[in-house]
């Protein structure tokens, strides 16, 4: 599998810029995945506030999420954080 171009790379990096974000990304590995709901259940962030996170994960491309009636369950786009974890890898080949 390819990594990410440096484009992509520094997209993904800014997501993953705020310790919030990480815990998101940390609950949703560990639940498989979940609705805004439980995750503001979790953690100490206003609806509104994890919301925005979430946002910004997804359009980093690290989250997806899938339409369930009036939910969205979202989840770690793991091909897409494997690909950020080579392309990190490599800067210390470059």
């Amino acid at each position: 599998m390819d990594g990410l171009n440096d484009r992509q790379l520094a997209a993904v990096c800014k997501a993953l810029a705020h310790p919030a974000r990480i815990k998101i990304i940390k609950q949703l590995l560990r639940e498989k995945g979940c609705v805004c709901g439980r995750i503001v259940q979790l953690q100490p962030l206003a609806q509104s506030t994890v919301s925005q996170h979430l946002k910004i994960l997804k359009d980093a491309g690290l989250v997806k999420g899938e339409i369930t009636g009036k939910m969205t369950c979202y989840c770690v786009n793991k091909p897409v954080l494997v690909r950020a974890i080579d392309s990190m890898s490599s800067l210390m080949d470059s």
